[in-house]
């Protein structure tokens, strides 16, 4: 693993790029930004850094964050090309600055507090993207949340998501009356934290066109579109809350409408599945769905059952 100094001088690199996307950043103005940010005496490291360090960290930057540094000769400056940001996963950085603010602190109880949770399943993520870029047949045992027993199923791996902390499979049941492989059945999402006795097969399956990004574009969470149209959903929020939808957008396509001392309205271009109702509840009175007619219905019908659990 990267070295506390190295961490820091990468994550540093790729904010003052993003903040300076549309002119970027010559390598003395890279260097003078590290200097200020390391001479912080709580950062507590000592900046080592060099033309050839640099290539270094524009290596790690393009394996770890999956963002490649261009370089233009015209204004002699680095820069983060807008395609480049548009698919970086912050995420995957964010998780390495955890496990090595951990580190450090793992002898030290009083400083970082994470949250009790169950098994997330993340034992079987090895073995899963193998079998995925290998295209074989797994043999799982799946409890689903809506059975009491497990079941035994041969699927077709096609990739990996997260969503609220939970990561999910999704893959194709593989059929069981010896029809060829990629013939059958719909890829559906299986939580890992419900996947046991992983088995990977030796046989290989034909895996059909599947566009993961696509097909999750105009979806908010794991559940599928189903029977859903793709909606443009009006929903007004009051000031205070409006202040962390804008700081964490609820969905790519959102839009602001209104942005006064009262409200928040917002415009999102999506398909409102069970996941996204789940969410709109879970704000409660600070939000109000304006639009479409039906969403807003179904929104307050779910509102109404609600209420009649407490009139006894």
């Amino acid at each position: 693993m990267a070295k506390n100094e190295q961490i820091l001088r990468i994550k540093f690199i790729e904010i003052l790029l993003r903040e300076r996307k549309d002119k970027g950043a010559s390598y003395e103005e890279i260097e003078e930004y590290l200097e200020d940010k390391f001479a912080d005496k709580d950062l507590g490291e000592e900046l080592k850094f060099s033309k050839k360090t640099f290539e270094r960290d524009k290596k790690a930057i393009a394996e770890i964050l999956g963002i490649g540094i261009s370089y233009s000769r015209k204004r002699n400056a680095y820069y983060i090309s807008d395609e480049e940001l548009e698919s970086s996963q912050d995420s995957v950085f964010d998780n390495l600055l955890l496990v090595q603010a951990y580190r450090d602190t793992k002898d030290k109880t009083d400083i970082m507090f994470f949250e009790d949770r169950k098994s997330r399943g993340l034992h079987h993520l090895h073995g899963l993207v193998h079998a995925i870029m290998n295209r074989k047949l797994i043999s799982v045992h799946y409890h689903s949340f809506s059975k009491d027993d497990k079941n035994t199923l041969v699927l077709e791996p096609y990739a990996l998501k997260e969503f609220r902390h939970r990561w999910y499979l999704l893959a194709k049941e593989f059929s069981k009356n010896g029809a060829s492989p990629g013939t059958t059945g719909k890829i559906k999402a299986y939580g890992l934290d419900r996947i046991s006795e992983l088995e990977i097969k030796k046989s290989t399956f034909r895996r059909e066109k599947y566009d993961v990004a696509k097909e999750y574009r105009d979806l908010f969470g794991i559940v599928s579109k189903n029977d859903h149209s793709l909606e443009e959903v009006v929903l007004s929020f009051d000031a205070h809350q409006g202040q962390y939808i804008k700081s964490l957008p609820l969905h790519h396509s959102q839009e602001i409408i209104t942005d006064n001392e009262k409200e928040l309205r917002i415009r999102l271009t999506l398909y409102p599945t069970y996941d996204f109702k789940q969410e709109i509840l879970s704000q409660g009175e600070r939000v109000t769905v304006i639009s479409p007619k039906a969403f807003r219905d179904e929104v307050e019908d779910e509102y109404r059952r609600i209420l009649k659990k407490y009139e006894n």
